[in-house]
């Protein structure tokens, strides 16, 4: 059984309006000239924040200086659901850039996320432009999800034990948000008022969310756009810093139910959730994955933190009887899903040959029937191949 989900990208829909003014004067970077706009010089005599409370804006620190501002220019004008506002950027590319800078360091402001059309009118010879952002909701709606995201973080917290550390509460937000979530296209699904509110989205609406509660929760995470192999269709996930190492976090392709078959499936333990995407190998990652080259993101090296490594069930060689002592430990304390993984693709074909093909993992479903006094039992097996990774569901 094998499955491999390649989700729906987060568009951003952005149309160009260009207007040609017969204005005198020529085109002076970043300096004021007679005629422009009283809003534009004000915009100009600024000091810019270089942090925001409560916000990491990761990206905001790649930006140049003029980039940086006109970041400052159109987070405020975002946040006051200002219909039209002034810039102190004209070039197309620059202005794209700065907006979707703020769009990954900022995945509260959802209002802006939902394929609605982003304006720029620009002025022939002028270094500024009136930016239009296309909203979405109603301030009613728009109140409702804000609860929503309040109420997730509030649900989130209650689980998170006492004293936890920063990789304990990064899989607590990658488990609620797969429980919590369908993966389902709809007219939500781009920003977290879709995971939140209605509680289905695609991979944007997984990625925003995470970011947005790790983020709350203290823990430096990124929000990440890209390419997926084989499809053209893209992808979004996170990088988060743990132990000051990165590490990539994937919870939509977390989030296969189908990949769980039996009554095995329905168990609270481990429900949907596939833990191959918490912090993954990154050269398995980078197999199917690759980010947006637009803004640079945090080279990923550490394996530490994987989910397998971290569990004591991840195998450099594969050894009978090193699998059968892991899956009779996990057996013995209750467990009905066993997981492991290798870390070279020798020591993977080695086990998939032993334990699948030539049957061996019957007797692992022998051990599990006389540890519950069963004298049958159904089971299935599931492989990731891709992430070198075997499951027995009992």
């Amino acid at each position: 059984m094998k499955k491999r989900r390649f989700p729906v990208a987060k568009v951003f829909l952005l149309a160009v309006l260009l207007i040609i003014l017969p204005l005198a004067g020529g085109y002076l970077t970043g300096k004021k000239f007679p005629g422009e706009p009283t809003e534009v010089k004000k915009l100009r005599g600024q000091q810019v924040a270089q942090t925001d409370e409560g916000h990491q804006e990761y990206y905001f620190h790649l930006l140049d200086e003029k980039g940086q501002r006109g970041y400052r220019e159109m987070l405020e004008g975002i946040r006051n659901l200002d219909e039209k506002f002034y810039l102190s950027l004209s070039g197309e590319d620059e202005i794209d850039k700065v907006y979707h800078a703020v769009l990954k360091d900022h995945p509260e402001l959802f209002w802006i996320h939902n394929r609605e059309k982003v304006y720029k009118t620009t002025f022939d010879g002028r270094d500024y432009c009136q930016f239009s952002p296309g909203y979405s909701y109603t301030e009613a709606e728009r109140q409702e999800i804000l609860q929503a995201m309040e109420d997730a973080y509030r649900e989130v917290l209650e689980q998170i034990p006492d004293g936890a550390d920063d990789y304990q509460k990064v899989m607590t937000v990658y488990t609620y948000i797969i429980d919590n979530t369908e993966y389902v296209v709809s007219e939500n699904d781009q920003s977290i008022a879709g995971t939140f509110w209605k509680k289905q989205a695609v991979c944007a609406g997984y990625a925003g969310a995470v970011q947005y509660l790790l983020e709350r929760l203290g823990v430096t995470c990124i929000y990440v756009e890209g390419d997926a192999k084989n499809s053209t269709q893209g992808h979004a996930w996170n990088i988060v810093r743990l132990d000051g190492q990165y590490y990539y976090v994937d919870a939509t392709n977390g989030d296969q139910p189908d990949f769980l078959e039996g009554d095995a499936a329905s168990l609270a333990e481990h429900k949907t959730t596939i833990y191959d995407y918490l912090c993954p190998f990154p050269q398995e990652y980078e197999a199917n994955y690759t980010a947006s080259d637009e803004l640079e993101v945090p080279a990923c090296t550490a394996t530490d933190k994987n989910f397998y490594v971290m569990n004591g069930a991840c195998f450099d060689s594969y050894d009978r009887d090193s699998i059968y002592d892991l899956c009779r430990l996990r057996i013995d304390n209750n467990a009905a899903v066993v997981r492991f993984k290798f870390s070279t693709q020798e020591a993977y074909e080695a086990a998939y040959a032993d334990l699948i093909v030539d049957g061996g993992i019957q007797e692992i479903a022998r051990y599990y029937m006389s540890v519950h006094g069963l004298s049958q039992i159904s089971y299935h097996y599931g492989v990731l191949d891709h992430m070198k990774t075997m499951y027995y569901m009992f």
